[in-house]
């Protein structure tokens, strides 16, 4: 899972997402205080898929994206850039081969409250389900 978590790191840095987002990817959640944009990701699912052979692993990442501007525009080319960043694109997962990593599902942006310090805040919110396939090496 480490170098699954690098992976995605490593394939947004210097991209059009990490710029939208200002590189603010955290895993879980952000630290109190995070300034927006950014965004989230963790792990829905880990599943093991095995033949007599070959060893696979089909993992559902969930991306969660935040932005604070009173309209929609910048979440919705955030989520653009994520969308042309990791869906059926090649990457590299150190000791796997990447078999896909596709877009399963995405929600409309909505606004959502969140609590922060100093009380709580409405804010725009899109999430992301990919499916990533591996074949272990």
């Amino acid at each position: 899972m480490k170098n699954l978590t690098t992976a995605i790191y490593s394939q947004m840095a210097g991209s059009a997402f990490g710029t939208s987002i200002n590189s603010r990817l955290y895993k879980g959640q952000a630290p109190d205080g995070t300034s927006y944009p950014y965004s989230c990701y963790f792990v829905v699912t880990n599943t093991p898929e095995r033949t007599f052979t070959e060893d696979y692993r089909n993992v559902i990442v969930q991306f969660s994206l935040f932005s604070s501007e009173s309209g929609s525009t910048e979440i919705e080319n955030m989520a653009a850039a994520l969308e042309a960043l990791y869906d059926e694109q090649p990457m590299t997962v150190t000791g796997s081969t990447l078999i896909w990593m596709k877009l399963t599902s995405t929600t409309g942006a909505n606004k959502e409250d969140h609590i922060t310090p100093s009380g709580t805040q409405s804010v725009w919110v899109v999430h992301s389900d990919y499916e990533i396939m591996t074949s272990l090496d």
